[in-house]
């Protein structure tokens, strides 16, 4: 905004003090429009208006004493307290691969704690990039991580490799990626914009165009198969739907579109479980079938029923402080993965396993908190949609270990062993902390409806 010419020499010099370089546009408008007001008020009082001008500034004060004052209220921020979890919780990682037997892995204990450092590496380096990366610069790509996402996805279903009956990795250059926690981030990135600007769109035509958008994700992750990436991805969309103040219309509109989709998704699957395919499709069909009914024939070993018989007993031998790095095997497949939270509780006791849950919990909160505490839409959609992709695979990796909720291949965020995983994570929480580093510094996008 271009400053009024009679406050241009005072807001420059009220500006010159403030360091955060990205305020100064916000601050000039909010003056601007103070002293404005001012002036009109000296005006009522049969001032001219440069006499009204003058005696506007004259109220203010010094600008150099306002500019100080502006800089110490827009100083960029940093929440030390989520930086504190999340070295913790970095440190916690290790945890699980220090003492894993080289016979059912291929990569030895040290070779993986040295991939995992290089991973954190990156992922530091990740995180203080984005604190210095204005993230609303991110808004207007929205379609293009949108159309990227659903690239990654179709080419997944032509050259994708399978993993229990679902395609989830790609090998690009003898390395292999897992695909889904990128295409999250990508799909997190896209409707965290879209949304930022949703109530523009009110043609009941552009709002099922736009919808239709939303579903064919939900589609290729039907045809993978991979079901519990629907969960992931459903929560996160809805998540940031629900903090946009979508007008009456379109909640309507979206509630019923919504519901057929379930009701295709839900008539989809059981058809699937009726027609075998020759992918693996009984294997995805029965996990599917086990949210409901928890009841699953195949009890094999490494079967999810066989799994949850093997987690309950190491849990019951856990203790309050555990059995220690033991030199037996473990019939825990997967221990540093899926299956890390009961193979830290066997090995560091049930005390060790409460302060897990509290610390991730509180890391969570913590993310949940900086929402609320932006007045900038995009930021807090960034933050929210950020926070579901933490909760689901964190709540759903916990519960499914305490027997709450069935076994299906889901990773704990930095916990788990895994480079995308990490990557993935780091990225959004280096997302999470630029938007609370401006929220002092941004100007609210916010509606306040009384």
């Amino acid at each position: 905004m271009k400053s009024s010419s009679p406050y241009e020499e005072f807001l420059n010099n009220v500006t010159s003090r403030v360091k955060a370089t990205e305020a100064h546009v916000m601050i000039k408008k909010e003056l601007t429009s103070h002293l404005v007001q001012l002036s009109q008020s000296f005006q009522k009082l049969d001032m001219t208006k440069e006499e009204a001008d003058e005696k506007a500034l004259e109220e203010m004060g010094n600008p150099f004493t306002i500019g100080d004052n502006l800089n110490q209220l827009h100083r960029p921020k940093m929440d030390w307290v989520l930086i504190l979890l999340y070295t913790i919780i970095a440190v916690i990682s290790f945890l699980p691969i220090l003492n894993l037997d080289e016979g059912i892995i291929i990569l030895s204990a040290s070779t993986l704690i040295i991939k995992q450092l290089s991973l954190f590496t990156i992922g530091l380096l990740i995180i203080v990039m984005f604190l210095f990366f204005d993230y609303r610069r991110l808004q207007k790509w929205w379609g293009f991580f949108y159309t990227s996402g659903i690239i990654l996805l179709l080419v997944t279903l032509v050259f994708g490799s399978t993993t229990m009956g679902a395609l989830k990795w790609l090998e690009i250059g003898g390395f292999k990626i897992s695909i889904t926690p990128i295409s999250f981030f990508l799909f997190f990135l896209a409707f965290s914009g879209f949304c930022y600007k949703v109530n523009e769109v009110t043609s009941w035509k552009k709002q099922m165009f736009y919808f239709g958008l939303l579903c064919f994700p939900i589609v290729l992750y039907l045809m993978l198969p991979d079901f519990f990436a629907i969960v992931i991805y459903f929560f996160c969309v809805a998540s940031m739907f629900a903090f946009t103040q979508l007008n009456k219309r379109m909640i309507l509109r979206l509630g019923l579109a919504t519901g057929t989709l379930f009701i295709i998704v839900l008539s989809f699957i059981f058809g699937y479980a009726y027609f075998d395919t020759s992918r693996g499709g009984t294997f995805f069909v029965n996990r599917f079938l086990a949210i409901f009914t928890y009841l699953n024939p195949d009890t094999a070993p490494g079967s999810p029923d066989y799994l949850s018989i093997i987690i309950k007993d190491l849990l019951s031998q856990a203790g309050w402080f555990g059995n220690g790095y033991s030199d037996n095997i473990l019939p825990l497949p997967e221990s540093h993965t899926d299956f890390v939270f009961p193979y830290l509780v066997y090995t560091f006791g049930w005390a060790f396993g409460v302060f897990l849950c509290l610390l991730l919990l509180f890391f969570i909160l913590r993310i949940c908190f900086h929402a609320f505490k932006t007045n900038d839409l995009y930021g807090r959609l960034l933050v929210v949609g950020g926070a579901s992709l933490f909760i689901i695979p964190t709540y759903w990796n916990i519960l499914m270990s305490l027997g709450f909720l069935p076994i299906i291949g889901i990773y704990l965020p930095f916990i788990s062993y895994g480079g995308t995983i990490v990557i993935m994570y780091s990225t959004i929480l280096g997302l999470i902390l630029s938007v609370y580093r401006r929220k002092d510094i941004v100007a609210p996008t916010i509606v306040v409806r009384g």
